[in-house]
């Protein structure tokens, strides 16, 4: 890993988890959203992450002196990830592999005289609990302050070592 690599993988986490705070913003903003463009109650978001594979040069060494081996064979099945331009290895990390529906049923809540009422009275609601959804965000929130410390504190380790540099 190069200098930055910390600042690349913490500031790759950063941008996950700011994704993630936004979705779980979107889900509390329609918690009571009965119709949606496509019909139906609003279904709750979820974001799935996903690992980056980084630098994996120990492990093509490893192949190279041990081909044919078992190691060789889980070295060349661990050969890093290219970035988005296709130019070199991904920085360790996450990013987000997808945003996805939650598949659970609306809830039903009898409310004749609603617009969006069935036949039978009842209307289907987000099944959104904002419980869950201030947790994830605390959640969120606090991943993202700690990876925002983690470049703090390699910025500050990169000054130290340049004014050693200077003296």
């Amino acid at each position: 890993m190069n200098l930055f690599g910390l600042m690349e993988t913490s500031g790759g986490a950063m941008q996950a988890e700011r994704m993630r705070a936004e979705v779980v913003a979107a889900n509390m903003a329609n918690a009571e959203t009965t119709r949606t463009a496509t019909g139906g109650p609003y279904h709750r978001q979820h974001v799935v992450f996903a690992a980056n594979r980084g630098d994996t040069s120990f492990l093509d060494s490893m192949s190279t002196a041990s081909s044919g081996t078992a190691l060789g064979t889980l070295a060349s099945a661990a050969l890093p990830a290219l970035n988005s331009s296709g130019s070199g290895p991904v920085a360790p990390g996450v990013h987000i592999a997808a945003v996805v529906e939650d598949p659970s049923a609306p809830l039903k809540r009898y409310d004749p005289g609603h617009p969006d009422a069935g036949p039978d009275g009842y209307v289907a609601y987000p099944d959104i609990n904002p419980l869950t959804e201030m947790v994830d965000l605390m959640g969120a929130t606090r991943a993202y302050g700690l990876n925002s410390s983690a470049v703090q504190a390699e910025k500050g380790m990169i000054t130290a070592s340049l004014e050693i540099a200077k003296s």
